[in-house]
């Protein structure tokens, strides 16, 4: 005699979410928010219509809601590789080269995504906006603390800050074309000021 294990509702329920979550993430990177509309991501999740509107109503909610929750995976991704990297000499650019990494992922690609079509939508903007936010803070803390730096020292905050829109143009530049190459060698030297300018702070404050 055979028996069945029925999945809670609850269960099947949040599996339902997050199929549709990340098709909806793997849309954006496809065809852009334009392209992204409802029918093709419960299509895509193999999840109908009826109960796709039951967790999203809108478009807007959808969409945000995924970026959201890849962004916070993708975040946990980035504090843990981080976190694992080695001290010493040449930590600078391996510091650089997972945050390059980062900002040219397809999650930074669906979120690219969103700021354009926000700029013209209101409603779109007023979710964005505070996501974007808390994420861009995490991000500084994360990289402030992979670099070791001590932003009571004048200008080390701006420091950290100037590396972070780096990359982030970095990755924006490379959603139009492979920039693999050139990317790494901008890092390559962005790594040297940093390493100068750390060590110089660090040379002062204990001299």
């Amino acid at each position: 005699m055979t028996t069945t294990t029925r999945v809670p509702q609850a269960d099947r329920s949040r599996a339902m979410r997050l199929r549709l979550l990340e098709a909806t993430v793997e849309v954006l990177v496809e065809r852009g928010f334009s392209g992204t509309t409802t029918t093709v991501v419960s299509e895509r999740a193999g999840v109908s219509r009826g109960a796709q509107l039951h967790h999203f109503p809108t478009r807007n909610d959808l969409v945000v809601a995924a970026v959201e929750h890849l962004t916070e995976l993708r975040g946990a991704e980035l504090a843990e590789a981080l976190s694992g990297l080695p001290r010493g000499k040449g930590r600078s650019r391996a510091v650089l080269r997972v945050l390059g990494d980062h900002f040219s992922s397809p999650v930074f690609t669906a979120a690219l995504e969103l700021w354009v079509a926000a700029r013209t939508d209101e409603q779109l903007l007023a979710a964005v906006g505070p996501l974007e936010q808390r994420v861009g803070r995490e991000t500084h803390r994360l990289t402030v603390e992979a670099l070791g730096a001590d932003e009571q020292q004048p200008g080390v905050r701006e420091l950290v800050q100037a590396t972070l829109d780096l990359v982030r143009g970095l990755g924006l530049a490379d959603t139009i074309t492979d920039d693999g190459r050139r990317r790494g060698r901008i890092l390559d030297r962005w790594a040297d000021v940093l390493d100068q300018q750390i060590h110089h702070q660090t040379t002062t404050e204990t001299a």
